[in-house]
């Protein structure tokens, strides 16, 4: 694409975010030496997205390749030269970190015949609904089942650095339903309220401090458990 790219990445480890950072370094040095240029090339992280591989990521995978089509950049996918159709498809050879194995065995133990049904499940896709509408929290794509487990497992892993921190929390409740009501004027549920934002929700306590209209050190003394 002409203003970023999607990768379709399965981690054995949870080490994203060190790729990410190492993949989107070396390509700027390397942008940036052969066209003379310094700084930043990419603007803000990444945005990871957790996929449901049973499920979802078949779809997900044809969502990918019909980018260019579905930004009319091109009219077939195989027009696209920057992308993995031609070699999932059986036209290319696929680039050594480029394994198609388990999508075409979705569709055959045989390979040709599995690329030809493949291409066919492309084609289909051309004009159809984006699958981003599913997408739960920003950050999750699956059913709900999937949906729920991984939901409270990041919210038991806060610091988890595969997902930015604007998606880990997408799902939160509003500073504003937090303390709704009577809430902010009851000291003992407000110090409930304030302890559930930071621990559960992952606010930052100048943001409910800014919310509450208190000095920050009075979130922090509750936070602490101090009186």
């Amino acid at each position: 694409m002409t203003n970023h790219y999607h990768l379709l990445i399965e981690t054995s480890d949870g080490n994203l975010s060190l790729g990410m950072r190492q993949l989107n370094g070396v390509y700027t040095q390397l942008f940036n030496k052969r066209h003379g240029r310094t700084g930043h090339l990419f603007q803000g992280r990444y945005k990871a997205i957790l996929i449901q591989k049973d499920s979802h990521l078949l779809e997900v995978s044809r969502y990918v390749v019909l980018n260019p089509v579905r930004a009319k950049m091109v009219e077939k996918p195989e027009e696209y030269a920057w992308s993995s159709y031609m070699a999932t498809a059986g036209n290319g050879k696929p680039h050594p970190c480029l394994t198609t194995d388990w999508i075409l065995g979705q569709f055959s133990g045989k390979q040709g015949k599995a690329e030809k049904e493949y291409r066919k499940f492309v084609s289909w896709g051309i004009g159809q609904k984006t699958i981003w509408t599913a997408v739960r929290g920003q950050a999750l794509l699956g059913e709900q089942d999937f949906v729920d487990k991984m939901v409270d497992h990041l919210r038991k892993n806060k610091d988890i650095p595969e997902i930015p921190r604007s998606q880990r929390y997408a799902h939160r409740p509003t500073l504003e339903q937090l303390f709704g009501g009577y809430v902010a004027e009851n000291m003992r549920k407000r110090r409930a309220a304030v302890l559930k934002a930071v621990e559960q929700f992952g606010y930052r306590q100048q943001e409910i401090a800014a919310h509450l209209d208190l000095h920050y050190s009075s979130v922090s003394r509750i936070v602490k458990g101090e009186r």
